[in-house]
């Protein structure tokens, strides 16, 4: 087991910006590449941002790119994801995963997941 704790999820208009945090409980977070994922209703979970361990390699899904980064803080055993410039469809359930998968965002390659938190986008 993996725990973490994915939080910073809320509502905010467009264009608006959020945070979302994932936290380890222990240090063995660190050791892992994580990956934030989102899923609206009716609609496939999809990779967003993807982060090595090793040589903090990262992806993002080209609907995000330049709005979106992805980072870690090892001495805080967190991983970010900096959202700006949201917008609507921006809107679903955020899940971070870890897994060893380097910086892939394929969902299936990861072994753990983390609860969701939500994010909306609406005027």
């Amino acid at each position: 087991q993996v725990p973490f704790v994915a939080s910073g999820g809320g509502f905010v208009q467009p264009g608006g910006s959020l945070r979302l945090s994932c936290v380890g409980s222990v240090s063995t977070l660190n050791y892992y590449d994580i990956g934030w994922f989102r899923q609206a209703p009716g609609k496939e979970r999809e990779g967003v941002s993807c982060i090595s361990t090793e040589n903090r390699s990262t992806y993002y899904a080209d609907s995000v790119k330049g709005r979106f980064t992805i980072s870690r803080d090892t001495a805080k055993i967190t991983v970010y994801l900096q959202m700006n410039d949201l917008k609507p469809e921006d809107s679903g359930l955020y899940y971070c995963a870890a897994g060893h998968v380097g910086s892939s965002c394929h969902r299936d390659l990861y072994n753990y997941w983390g609860q969701g938190t939500q994010v909306t986008v609406s005027s």
